[in-house]
């Protein structure tokens, strides 16, 4: 598509609109001295050229991925009118715009009746819903696994709740155990299931934690900030992209929250908030007649925590998706071009004479890191570092990855054969959340081999001692040889 043509349509149905309105007075303070703006706009084009090619599938690093251009035309035209969704008297067109929008997204996720808005991201939306956990058990706390967005505790912290972090299994997901012993003491009053940790993608088992929540009498708030909109890929294929129970379990839970700018094609920031019982909005009961004075009709704002909020973003994401639905061959198959990917470059991995592959991908975040001669935590934490500061610093062929810091447990519990000669050490991460990941994957995965490679020094020449002395025989798998629990090798 090109893009200029429509946002040609845009502007001349805008102005348009305007003039349905009559003449309207220009103030001479607007005005701009256009040799001004000129070098001011090429200021701005140079600074923004330092940034990272997120929209290219070498850049294969943090969550972050181009919005796509129907949204951006979206955004475009609701920011043009500029309402605040606030209130229907500030938003009269886009607050119905939302309303359809939040409702596609509910039944995306399973939810029938339900209570729901835009957010301007997964951290307000998650806020939110502990906001509202709190409310409905005042005396209990919220449990979420350690591998969790690190912003739950401090949400917690914010609203005075305790937190009890949960261990994971060695898939990184919520262990059921742990779980199941926590909510026996009574202290808990709402269960985060995280649906895409955000190092690892996993899933937590939203199908086995609803019902030992429910036995405990404690609610269940599913974060699918990330992995959210994986729900299209739980169904229509055979056998299905995911494994499908967690999403299908989602349906049945208390509240839920999706990032449309993440695999939504959203440009930031676009969360949402979703709960199952609209009776919830009692928690936000408050009054604002000099916000909500035309209608009678429900506004946004009486269910939210923020108060004023874009317009533009309810437009662009309810235009996206009336041209890419929430369907397997919409929306789904944008998601199902990285999942491939994932799933392609987990088995090229697994046969590589330079990278290790960490972890299974559940989602389409890949996490490996490069063999070392020895295989110790330091040697691998420096690898990875330098392999991901060589990626970026070359010119000819740069290559984008990202890094995450990972315990020795979780090393020993996958059991990989390295030596625990320290506590923790950064591994290799990659978010395959662009389409194009799928047929640049080749490209891809030969760049880091090769980055791999050079940075694997040359083998020492044999010493005829080693053989002799039982200190020097290779560890087995996770055994700590030189370093006392707690202390780092420098």
């Amino acid at each position: 598509m090109n893009p200029d043509r429509w946002i040609e349509r845009i502007l001349a149905r805008h102005r348009d609109w305007q003039n349905g309105h009559g003449d309207s007075p220009h103030h001479p303070s607007l005005g701009v001295d256009e040799n001004v703006l000129a070098r001011a706009l090429d200021e701005l084009a140079d600074r923004l050229a330092g940034s990272h090619p997120f929209f290219h599938p070498r850049y294969a690093g943090q969550m972050i991925k181009p919005p796509h251009p129907v949204a951006v035309l979206g955004y475009l035209a609701g920011m043009l009118v500029n309402s605040n969704n606030h209130a229907l008297d500030g938003g009269p067109a886009t607050s119905r715009l939302e309303v359809e929008a939040v409702a596609a997204l509910a039944a995306m996720l399973g939810f029938g009746t339900h209570l729901g808005h835009l957010t301007g991201g997964g951290t307000v939306a998650n806020l939110e819903a502990l906001f509202v956990a709190r409310e409905t058990h005042p005396d209990r706390g919220i449990a979420f696994s350690t591998e969790a967005h690190y912003t739950h505790a401090r949400m917690c912290h914010l609203l005075g709740v305790p937190a009890h972090p949960v261990p994971v299994d060695r898939n990184g997901r919520m262990d059921l155990d742990a779980l199941r012993s926590l909510l026996a003491t009574g202290t808990v009053g709402t269960v985060v299931a995280t649906a895409g940790t955000p190092a690892l993608g996993a899933v937590d088992p939203v199908h086995d934690i609803l019902p030992l929540a429910r036995a405990h009498g404690s609610r269940v708030h599913v974060d699918a900030a990330y992995g959210g909109f994986f729900a299209l890929l739980a169904r229509g294929d055979t056998p299905p992209l995911v494994d499908p129970a967690p999403w299908r379990a989602v349906a049945s839970c208390d509240s839920v929250v999706i990032d449309p700018h993440k695999h939504g094609l959203q440009p930031y920031g676009c969360g949402a908030v979703l709960f199952a019982d609209p009776s919830v909005a009692r928690f936000y009961d408050h009054d604002s007649p000099y916000t909500y004075f035309t209608s009678n009709l429900p506004h946004l704002g009486e269910t939210s925590l923020e108060c004023s909020r874009p317009g533009a973003a309810a437009a662009a994401l309810w235009l996206t998706l009336k041209v890419l639905p929430l369907t397997r061959d919409g929306l789904g198959e944008v998601l199902a071009a990285g999942r491939r990917a994932a799933l392609r470059w987990s088995t090229l991995l697994r046969d590589s004479a330079d990278l290790c592959l960490f972890q299974q991908p559940e989602l389409d975040i890949v996490t490996y890191y490069p063999r070392c001669d020895p295989p110790t935590l330091s040697q691998i934490d420096r690898a990875s570092a330098s392999l991901l500061d060589e990626g970026m610093r070359d010119q000819r062929d740069p290559v984008y990855l990202s890094t995450s810091h990972i315990p020795a447990d979780a090393f020993i519990a996958r059991q990989l054969s390295v030596v625990t000669d320290r506590p923790r050490a950064r591994i290799l991460r990659s978010v395959l959340m662009k389409p194009e990941s799928e047929t640049y994957l080749g490209h891809l995965h030969r760049r880091v081999e090769a980055l791999a490679r050079a940075l694997r020094p040359a083998p020492a020449a044999a010493d005829p001692h080693s053989a002799l002395d039982p200190s020097r025989s290779p560890a087995p798998p996770g055994r700590n040889l030189t370093v006392p629990p707690g202390k780092e090798a420098g």
